[in-house]
């Protein structure tokens, strides 16, 4: 099972999910080929009703500490109740570009 299925499987463990995309974004970053550690995580839970942005990010957060602790290096997170990410017309803001992606810039 590859990182992605991992943090696929934890989510969807420890949250009642509506929906969920799983993206590994290291191809966007100076790191090696396969290297599976930049990843971005949109999920939509009626269980982040009620709750601020940090304390949702810290849920996700804790769910992923094993690959935090393996070498998951970065994760961005987006995280909404159904009716947030309906407002968003079902879309997720895009990651923003690490100074170390493929333009040659410092790493990350």
């Amino acid at each position: 099972m590859n990182r992605r299925e991992r943090i696929e499987a934890a989510l969807v463990q420890g949250l009642t999910l509506q929906h969920l995309e799983v993206a590994d974004e290291s191809h966007g970053h100076n790191v090696p080929a396969g290297a599976e550690s930049h990843f971005k995580v949109v999920a939509v839970s009626e269980q982040f009703a009620g709750k601020r942005p940090l304390q949702r990010h810290r849920r996700v957060n804790e769910l992923l500490a094993d690959e935090f602790a393996g070498g998951m290096h970065a994760l961005a997170i987006h995280v909404y109740t159904a009716d947030e990410w309906q407002a968003r017309f079902n879309q997720a803001p895009m990651s923003p570009p690490c100074a170390g992606g493929e333009d040659g810039k410092a790493a990350h």
